[in-house]
């Protein structure tokens, strides 16, 4: 039996605390993430939305965000950005477009195949760039749909021309601050 959205949405309100992702009509329940991993993400929307807020180009979300995207699938990345002439008010439920930006962190139980898999599907929906993001490894790969992917590291500058000119973050601002 083929899942839909209205079935997802009645499970995480008997769920709340689940987190859940519906693809290829199935529901999909999200362990947490690690510590490292979310605070990565925290991080890249900390960085991303006080720069997106400052010139009120869109929105900015983490990973309780939801989109339902044009082939049935709702899913959740990491975290997202949406233009805000494509999305004017943000909506109660899942927003129904692919986000411009999304960003996906590796977390220890993840498998980099499938990160990169998802972030594929989001390219072929409508997203321009997708982003995953690797802090055990220490390192940032840039996709984009018909393109190379591009691997950053520690001593690089993350720039998305392209799509928000004029942001960057070095990529050693992403990773987890040791205190000594």
């Amino acid at each position: 039996m083929s899942l839909t959205t209205k079935d997802l949405e009645k499970l995480q309100t008997d769920y709340p605390d689940y987190r859940m992702e519906l693809v290829d009509g199935e529901i999909i329940v999200m362990s947490p993430s690690g510590y490292e991993s979310d605070e990565v993400a925290t991080r890249f929307t900390i960085k991303l939305g006080s720069w997106v807020d400052d010139r009120r180009l869109g929105r900015v979300t983490g990973s309780r965000a939801g989109f339902t995207l044009s082939n049935s699938d709702t899913r959740a990345p990491d975290v997202s950005f949406v233009f805000a002439e494509r999305l004017r008010r943000s909506p109660r439920s899942f927003a129904e477009l692919a986000p411009d930006l999304m960003v996906e962190v590796k977390s220890s139980t993840d498998i980099v195949t499938k990160l990169r898999k998802k972030i594929d599907d989001f390219l072929s929906l409508g997203t321009r760039v997708g982003i995953l993001i690797n802090p055990e490894k220490r390192w940032v790969e840039i996709r984009r749909s018909g393109e190379e992917p591009v691997t950053l590291r520690d001593s690089d500058l993350l720039t998305i021309p392209d799509l928000l000119p004029g942001w960057e973050v070095e990529i050693t601002d992403l990773w987890s601050p040791e205190f000594d």
